[in-house]
């Protein structure tokens, strides 16, 4: 579908595969956000917090959400989400990002959304809220 307005419940976006993920990646959103945790960029740290190596802050997975959206922003806009973090994202992940149209509510669309890595496991789940200008 060329927009959102063209989707009827149980349709979906294009879906996006992030490229992989990169210490740069992470050490660039530590900035970013402000988040410096080295479980996220120092793989000793990491270790000794009792993880097999660096994780990518979840608010990063969360964030590239909005990359599902940003191609509608002249017919609406992200209102309001809701996120739960499933599983962990590593070095070298590979993330898909999906929404599907779960119900219609002029003027808002409702999405049900997930991200997975390249295993196909589910490492964050939610709805976003989609409301039309």
């Amino acid at each position: 579908m060329s927009t959102l307005t063209q989707l009827k419940a149980g349709e979906s976006v294009q879906e996006i595969q992030l490229e992989p993920v990169s210490r740069i990646d992470l050490i660039k959103y530590a900035g970013a956000s402000g988040d410096f945790n080295p479980i996220h960029t120092i793989d000793e740290e990491a270790k000794r917090a009792g993880l097999p190596g660096i994780i990518a802050h979840g608010m990063w997975t969360m964030g590239n959400l909005a990359k599902l959206f940003t191609p509608y922003y002249e017919v609406g806009f992200v209102k309001d989400y809701s996120i739960r973090f499933k599983g962990m994202v590593f070095l070298n992940d590979v993330i898909t990002l999906k929404a599907t149209l779960k119900e219609v509510n002029e003027p808002s669309l409702r999405f049900e959304v997930q991200a997975l890595n390249q295993n196909g496991n589910e490492v964050l789940k939610g709805e976003v809220l989609f409301a039309q200008y």
